[in-house]
């Protein structure tokens, strides 16, 4: 007897539709697998790869389809990986559920073997952070305050050393498993701004986004002493030290880097922007918009809040918006997240739900994924830097061919990409020549550049093209 699993299909309405279905082709791999019952252990993981391979492919990004390789059949990242793995083993529950005897052992088998690959996912980092023995008295009573309006935690608070706070699972927690959730009442969004005195004051105040509403918002309700808020602003960190703060010392360090532009660029704009409001605000308004609170720190403080802590989020009326969630906001990012998917409140229960994507045990950091993001938006919106290979950095490449640089003459440049780009070879497990980790295609535009053959391997070849990237 054979088992049929059926994976969804690469939707089309997926922008990458074309080039997912194109890669499962050219990989002979499909969507639709027959499990024989008898299956072996071994014959079941043979599958099951299969199964994984085809996943990976169906929700792969444009980062991860640029730098897949020929021979590359992952990982291509974590978040990929957790995507893939939950989905087989949502595919495999569901027909466990009423699968008959005969079944039951070779689908249990799977989901088994997934879960076992779902635990492996983020064991590679080695370092662990170290925890700090601190009084957080401050912040246990943040956890009380938003247990008393309704916060269901399987987390607690903690203390670890070169990232400040963050959460500890209370107890072991698996895939699914709800660890953290937050009723929609205590959801921080423009749905509480619309009730308070500012919009009505700002509402008809021409070029004021209801992102900046917001921010302002922020600096009148943290010296409120009657916020129903006041415990989660008091509990936040008088600097956050993102990028937007940095000092004259580490500016200096990062002097003629292109994250020191990057820097600069976004304080300029700030200041700017800060301008423009006051004093017009505080004149045109003066009871609500006090010189006293709305100063410039204040601004900047306020702005790297909403950066560093916001999440978007689909409220119970359907709108997506920027929220600040608080007590979420303690938990810090890494590249292996446990939680990937929180973004949409529940309908039944009126409360944002964290679930978990891959387990966490108790004791361990639970780490919430912040987005697909590189290391210099990290640094200038969260003041930190992951400790795992990020692969989300990457280097963005102009290539201008269209123009010999010698006679002048057109270039004919065989490749439907205009823009390339190149990221850590290690992050490719086919570094030897003659590809040396570069991705296909950008290979492909550097062969048609350089008028090689499309599949020479000639060390000549390997020469040319890999003088182009001096070390």
């Amino acid at each position: 007897d054979l088992l049929v699993v059926r994976l969804p299909s690469p939707s089309a309405e997926d922008p990458l539709h074309h080039d997912k279905k194109k890669l499962l082709e050219a990989r002979k791999l499909s969507c639709t697998f027959q499990v024989p019952i008898s299956s072996s252990p071994v014959d079941a993981c043979k599958l099951l790869d299969q199964m994984i391979h085809a996943a990976r492919v169906a929700h792969m990004d444009e980062l991860e389809l640029y730098f897949a390789g020929g021979d590359d059949y992952g990982p291509f990242s974590a978040r990929n990986e957790l995507e893939s793995l939950n989905l087989l083993l949502k595919t495999i529950n569901t027909l466990l559920v009423a699968a008959n005897d005969g079944a039951k052992g070779v689908l249990q088998l799977l989901v088994d073997e997934i879960v076992v690959r779902l635990r492996s996912v983020g064991l590679t980092d080695k370092l662990q952070m170290a925890l700090q023995t601190e009084n957080h008295e401050i912040e246990d009573s943040l956890l009380k305050w938003g247990e008393q309006h309704g916060v269901k935690s399987k987390l607690q608070i903690a203390f670890f050393e070169g990232a400040g706070r963050g959460m500890l699972a209370s107890e072991d927690l698996g895939v699914d498993d709800i660890a953290l959730e937050i009723p929609e009442s205590l959801i921080i969004s423009e749905e509480l701004l619309c009730q308070s005195d500012m919009f009505l004051a700002l509402k008809d105040v021409n070029s004021i986004s209801t992102e900046t509403m917001l921010l302002l918002w922020s600096m009148r309700e943290r010296h409120n002493p009657s916020s129903m808020f006041k415990m989660f602003f008091e509990t936040l960190p008088s600097n956050f030290n993102t990028g937007l703060s940095f000092g004259i010392d580490a500016l200096a360090a990062l002097e003629g880097t292109l994250l020191f532009d990057e820097l600069m660029q976004a304080r300029q704009h700030l200041r700017q922007q800060y301008d423009e409001l006051f004093p017009m605000l505080s004149t045109k308004f003066p009871e609500i918009f006090k010189q006293d609170i709305f100063s410039w720190d204040n601004f900047l403080w306020a702005c790297e809040l909403w950066y560093s802590n916001s999440m978007m989020v689909v409220l119970s009326s359907g709108k997506l918006t920027t929220c600040l969630i608080p007590v979420a906001g303690l938990m810090n990012h890494s590249v292996t997240p446990h939680i990937l998917n929180y973004g949409r409140v529940d309908q039944a229960t009126k409360s944002l739900k964290f679930p978990l994507s891959r387990p966490c045990e108790a004791g361990a950091q639970c780490f919430l994924s912040y987005g697909k993001h590189p290391g210099s938006h990290l640094i200038t919106f969260y003041g930190f830097l992951p400790r795992e290979d990020n692969p989300y950095d990457v280097i963005p490449l102009d290539l201008d061919t269209s123009v010999h640089e010698e006679d002048g003459t057109a270039q004919s440049v065989s490749t439907s990409v205009t823009t390339h780009m190149v990221r850590g070879t290690w992050l490719c497990r086919s570094r030897g020549p003659p590809t040396y980790g570069l991705p296909p295609p950008l290979l492909s535009h550097l062969r048609a550049a350089l008028n090689c053959d499309h599949n020479e391997s000639t060390p000549e070849a390997d020469v040319r093209i890999c003088s182009l990237f001096p070390e």
